[in-house]
């Protein structure tokens, strides 16, 4: 006797490209795609945090005031909000890979003319430029990886995509130990070396994929199947028949406050805000403060070195957690111990208790910034999510702004203990915003 044809109902519906992703292990493609992202990432961190060294440096040899000096720290973050804002509106509009490629280009070839300057007004102009395009490249990145990762580890290939961020740092540090007190002009060779992401943006443009989900919803639909093919080939997975995504709807800024959307914008955007005040404030300032303290140049930036290596480790834990005790615990206790952590080197008085106190600061801080990457893209819908990624970002460097600004005020008030107290709270008050964020560990995106 025959066998009876299913009905519908019992038919498995056709999976979409992303579902195809998602059940994908983790490839070849996966990690490319990671690799490629995540050193445009360390370029990124790289930049930032030369400057800090930079500032230490010029301090001495330009005799700028501590406001000068804080001018010089915080407007490139000026750029970075406009940046983030506006970098995320482009990805959700001409596509993820472009603007990562083209904000490479833009911060690359600002800090390398940045070593040029003449004075203070050229440099601080040069910054603003860099922080446009490092705004925008950060939350465009982490949204590509978001979207390509499978769902079950998506939360620990986001953290490790930022935990490039301390790689970039680390070489940072190494430039300012080694190369920014070497001559006088060593502040200069710090910055040339910043050209390199100029460089890097053309293989980001040719090599790394676009977003399915973005193809998809321009309808660019052969595009969007030869990239999903493209990774199921990396796993030995045979193509199967997608059904046709409808085109995409362009989403408005306004929707991020939305009924459904308004309590995951405010909590996001109050983790943002206090993360950025207190690590910016806290990791631009610490070798000048150092110096200020009667550590010599080098010695200030082979203890910031050490700090900074702290960073690695705290990445590795968070990238393990964050798929154990999931997003929103693991977030909420990075920020729990950055707070403590940041009192603590406030009152450290001995070389010993700074070292412990800066690299649990590090630990904490930079685990801390993973979780709150792998969080922020899958809150939204695709129409929605490098909009809401870049708005949180950009909503957070306006406390990267203030943050810098602040501490020669909270110094004339009291002394590094306040400063750090007040870095201490605020991350106290992030771990609690982190608490009202939605879990989405192990769940696919929404469309």
């Amino acid at each position: 006797m025959a066998t009876p044809m299913p009905t519908p109902t019992e038919v498995d519906p056709l999976p979409t490209r992303s579902e195809r992703l998602d059940r994908l292990p983790f490839n070849a493609q996966h990690r490319r795609l990671l690799l490629g992202s995540g050193i445009g990432w360390a370029l990124d961190a790289m930049d930032v945090g030369l400057i800090s060294f930079v500032m230490a440096a010029l301090a001495k040899q330009w005799l700028i005031t501590p406001t000068e000096l804080s001018w010089i720290g915080s407007i490139g973050f000026v750029g970075m909000a406009i940046g983030a804002s506006l970098g995320g509106l482009l990805a959700d509009r001409i596509g993820r890979r472009n603007v990562f490629a083209l904000t490479l280009l833009v911060y690359g070839v600002a800090t390398g003319a940045a070593g040029l300057s003449t004075g203070l007004a050229m440099l601080i102009g040069l910054r603003f430029v860099v922080g446009l395009g490092l705004g925008a490249e950060l939350p465009v990145a982490s949204t590509l990886v978001s979207e390509y990762a499978p769902a079950r580890i998506r939360g620990r290939v986001v953290v490790i995509l930022e935990a490039f961020w301390a790689v970039g740092w680390i070489l940072a540090a190494l430039i300012g130990y080694f190369v920014v007190p070497a001559s006088a002009d060593g502040w200069r060779w710090a910055l040339f070396i910043g050209i390199v992401p100029a460089l890097y943006a053309l293989y980001v443009r040719a090599r790394l994929p676009e977003s399915v989900r973005f193809l998809e919803g321009r309808g660019r639909t052969a595009e969007a199947e030869e990239a999903v093919r493209r990774f199921e080939a990396a796993s030995g997975v045979p193509p199967v028949q997608s059904p046709e995504a409808p085109p995409a709807r362009t989403a408005r800024w306004s929707e991020l406050w939305s009924d459904g959307l308004r309590t995951r914008t405010a909590a996001l955007w109050a983790a943002w805000f206090g993360i950025n005040f207190s690590y910016y404030g806290a990791f631009i300032w610490i070798p000048s403060l150092l110096v200020a303290q009667g550590f010599s140049l080098t010695r200030s930036f082979g203890f910031t070195l050490i700090i900074t290596l702290a960073q690695l480790p705290g990445y590795g834990v968070a990238a393990f957690l964050i798929e154990v005790w999931g997003r929103r615990a693991t977030l909420a206790t990075f920020l729990v111990g950055s707070a403590i952590s940041a009192y603590a080197f406030g009152q450290a008085g001995s070389d010993a208790a700074i070292i412990a106190a800066g690299c649990a600061l590090s630990f904490f801080n930079l685990g801390a910034w993973g979780a709150l990457y792998a969080v922020t893209p899958e809150v939204y819908p695709t129409s929605l999510r490098g909009t809401g990624s870049g708005s949180a970002a950009a909503f957070g460097r306006i406390a990267s702004i203030l943050a810098p600004l602040s501490v020669p005020w909270l110094l004339d008030l009291g002394d590094s203990g306040l400063v750090f107290t007040v870095f201490g709270v605020a991350f106290a008050l992030a771990a609690a915003a982190a608490l009202a964020l939605p879990e989405w560990r192990g769940r696919a995106l929404t469309p």
